[in-house]
């Protein structure tokens, strides 16, 4: 919401030495976001008024082109039947000879750094520029040059104080449960508390008794409106302008000048919250219905767009139908026309659910929206309706007729309980005597100070009427800490107890992530709702248990309305992400959770707000959350080791997704075996099935060459995802041993089936090593007509090692030896 800050402080008393950036961080004190705070002096040089003398409209261009002569009052021209006009070229359309306008003289500068010369354009010497709106840095409104009301000033004037440009905008975004906020009234009142300063009340007005009714008007929906306000007045010039400072301050707020009934009803909005509709009277038909819209109706809105109402949709209706959809936009049949002189002004309170709910259906907001879907002051609509026929009364020559309509009961904050001191023991802090009562006065509360049975003081508040949301005692804790400042609460950090720290599951978590980290892979956090075609995608079986998901009621975007029971597919669009912005070597992972529905799905107990729930309850509820167990994955591509000065690089191959899956293993303090795997989406030949003991625990490898070809991925493109969960926690994992003596290195080639795993045969070799066999590597494998065919060369290089002695060659000779028995008897290995 934007208001200029001169409009703030015609209604409190702020101390002129406070500059516009205090006033703005007064407002952040009091829990405002300050959006823009945006000056108006930015404009430098002669900018006068002018009259417009003569318009000549040039013809021989494809867009209308006027030579202006304007009036400013300097007597310096070439014209010498005319000295005091200048010549100016312009293209608006909206102003005739007589008009006021305001006018750039050379050497003037307007926002942006936009400078004014006499400058040779269409064929004519363009002696400075008439101005609009946005060139002026007053508004957004660029559809014409700004046209002032004759009598505001003389030509020759100086144009910045009528324009104000000493001004500053401030520009805030109002959280839905401060509605009063929205209004130069509940700011003002926030600055006064701010400064300990006084408040003129632009709402404190006497408003009359009501002679009769304005218009007979009938509530049926009383939980859509709970108040309806009209008052009538008669004999409008409609022809009268609107008042400059009216304009002006309207302009500053980012809303556009239509006519005096318009504008008023705007301006009664933004001054006290209020929003407002003006009718035509002669227009309606009939008695004024407050409903829901019935199945079919439709209405044609005041922007020309002809609307299918639903039936939640509140409207306003006469004899002929609906004519206005309530709280959001008013309809065409009956909207102020230019010839209009008898106005009806509709003032009322709406239910904010259904005005929001509206909006939406719609996609009509509208700063009258704005302010019932945070609600508005119930109180308030007979004084809003009389402040709006004044100024029509003062501004249009309109006669205010005696009648008044004020129908609909509604619903007024009740009276809130606290202990006198529960800020002071919210906060740690020990306020003056007086604060809170003080405080909450400031805010409109009627308070009382009494005692409670148990002989605590206490305090009865009574929230005003434009703070509904002040509903319980933490409500009225949150208004004192506000009011005396949140920077005023200490920071202190509490005594963390002693001999507790992270759990094993998190220092598990925090390993593997330091870990894939270490070895080259970037941590993301992908979405976690995927689309059903995934797994289509994925090339999953109908009957694929990771087909079973939980679907989501209220998605954030309508096709990924499912969460993932595996992370795999948004690290692979994290990856592709990646490659089409050009990074060809991408090496990702990611620790996090997967969502898997339980196979009889327990109901979702329904669980009441205003307690804590019962143990029974929580139970239930726990039992109905879906397992969701933590995952690590990696995904890689391209290169492992780049290339570069120090050779050819090494591509990314299904062995470095499975290394990834070891070095995860290593940091859990457990042991993985390996096993020739067979599960989509990976290659059903690259694939290997990750073990801890007999259980599954992941799958690491290729990915199938038809998932890689849907998800428009690179060749070869790896991953492993592994069931972090699964691991035993290793509670006391011993520090490792560190022999002192020297290893023996020896080698073993041997010929095998080229049937049988390779993880298999390792197996089989430290099982024969026995505990001298400290790590062994296969460093080659070759197939040929040396070995024959079906058969191929495993070349291993094995260390042997002793923790308390030196090692002979003839114990590692024989622990070789026996290694290779065991092969040979698993597998009918030979020595090569």
């Amino acid at each position: 919401m934007k208001i200029p800050l001169s409009w703030l402080k015609s209604y409190v008393d702020v101390p002129d030495s406070l500059t516009p950036g205090q006033i703005s961080e007064a407002l952040v004190s009091l829990g405002f976001e300050v959006e823009e705070m945006r000056a108006l002096d930015d404009v430098t040089g002669p900018l006068v008024i002018g009259r417009v003398v003569q318009v000549e409209e040039l013809t021989d261009f494809k867009k209308p082109i006027r030579w202006v002569q304007v009036d400013v009052g300097d007597g310096d021209d070439e014209d010498e039947a005319n000295p005091e006009t200048r010549g100016v070229i312009c293209g608006a359309t909206n102003f005739n000879e007589g008009d006021l306008v305001v006018v750039a003289l050379p050497g003037a500068v307007l926002p942006g750094g936009f400078a004014i010369s006499a400058r040779k354009t269409y064929g004519r010497t363009s002696n400075g520029m008439i101005c609009s709106a946005r060139e002026l840095g007053l508004g957004e409104d660029h559809t014409g040059i700004l046209v002032l009301p004759s009598g505001e000033a003389s030509p020759g004037d100086d144009a910045a104080p009528l324009l104000g440009l000493d001004d500053t905008v401030i520009d805030l975004e109002i959280t839905p449960d401060r509605g009063y906020a929205m209004s130069v009234r509940g700011l003002a009142r926030e600055l006064a508390c701010s400064f300990e300063t006084t408040l003129v009340d632009p709402a404190a007005i006497a408003v009359p008794g009501a002679e009769g009714e304005a218009h007979n008007v009938h509530i049926e929906d009383q939980l859509g409106c709970s108040r309806f306000v009209v008052r009538r007045v008669t004999g409008l010039d409609p022809t009268s302008p609107t008042p400059w400072f009216i304009r002006r301050r309207l302009m500053l707020s980012g809303i556009r000048s239509i006519s005096l009934a318009v504008d008023v009803t705007n301006y009664v909005m933004l001054e006290t919250g209020q929003p407002m509709h003006a009718f035509d009277t002669s227009s309606i038909k009939g008695n004024l219905v407050v409903r829901r819209a019935l199945p079919g109706e439709k209405l044609s809105t005041l922007d020309d767009v002809d609307r299918a109402l639903d039936p939640d949709d509140i409207v306003i209706s006469d004899d002929t139908g609906p004519i206005s959809l309530a709280g959001v936009m008013g309809g065409a049949s009956t909207e102020v026309r230019s010839d209009s002189t008898d106005i009806l002004l509709e003032a009322a309170v709406w239910d904010p659910a259904s005005i929001a709910r509206a909006v939406r259906r719609h996609k009509l907001p509208s700063e009258a929206s704005k302010r019932f879907e945070r609600s508005v002051d119930p109180a308030l609509a007979p004084t809003a309706a009389e402040l709006a026929a004044k100024l029509l009364r003062e501004h249009g020559e309109a006669r205010i007729q005696p009648g008044r309509t004020d129908v609909g009961r509604p619903e007024l904050p009740g009276p809130v309980t606290m202990a006198i001191d529960l800020p002071d023991r919210v906060a740690g802090i020990n306020y003056p005597r007086g604060v809170t009562a003080r405080r909450l006065s400031q805010i409109g509360c009627n308070v009382e100070v009494t005692t409670t049975e148990a002989g605590r003081a206490a305090v009865i508040a009574t929230p005003p009427t434009w703070r509904p949301d002040l509903t319980r005692p933490a409500d009225l804790v949150e208004e004192v800490l506000r009011l005396e400042g949140y920077h005023t609460i200490p920071s202190v950090l509490p005594t963390a107890p002693a001999g507790r720290g992270l759990t094993a599951t998190q220092r598990r978590r925090r390993a593997v992530s330091r870990t894939l980290a270490d070895v080259g892979y970037v941590e993301v956090n992908p979405m976690t709702f995927v689309s059903p075609e995934i797994w289509d995608q994925f090339g999953l079986e109908a009957d694929d248990v990771r087909r079973q998901t939980v679907k989501v009621i209220n998605p954030l975007e309508a096709e990924r309305n499912e969460m993932a029971t595996t992370l795999l597919p948004g690290l692979l669009e994290a990856l592709a992400r990646n490659v089409s912005r050009g990074i060809r070597d991408v090496s990702l992972f990611h620790v996090g959770q997967v969502v898997l529905p339980k196979a009889q799905q327990v109901p979702v107990p329904s669980v009441a707000v205003d307690q804590r729930p019962t143990d029974a309850e929580i139970a239930t509820l726990k039992a109905a959350l879906p397992q969701q167990p933590v995952h690590v994955a990696v995904v890689l591509t391209g290169n492992r080791q780049r290339p570069g000065w120090w050779g050819k690089g090494e591509p990314a191959t299904w062995a470095d997704a499975v290394q990834a899956a070891h070095d995860v293993a290593a940091a859990a303090g457990v042991e993985l075996t390996v096993r020739a795997g067979s599960l989509m989406p990976w290659h059903p030949g690259r694939c290997a099935e990750l073990r801890v003991g007999d259980w599954p625990v992941g799958h690491a490898g290729e990915l199938h060459p038809k998932v890689i070809e849907a998800l428009g991925l690179p060749k070869r493109t790896c991953a492993m995802e592994l069931d972090l969960d699964a691991l035993p926690i290793q509670k006391h994992r011993p520090a490792p041993l560190v022999s002192p003596y020297p290893p023996v290195l020896l080698d073993l080639a041997l010929v095998i089936d080229s049937s049988v795993p390779v993880a298999e045969v390792a197996e089989a070799l430290r099982s024969g090593g026995g505990d001298l066999l400290e790590d062994l590597q296969l460093f080659d494998v070759y197939t040929g007509e040396q070995v024959g065919e079906g058969k191929r060369s495993l070349a291993y290089s094995l260390r042997f090692r002793a923790a308390d002695r030196t090692l002979t060659s003839e114990e590692a000779s024989a622990a070789k030896q026996a290694a290779l028995a065991v092969v040979s008897e698993r597998f009918g290995a030979t020595l090569r």
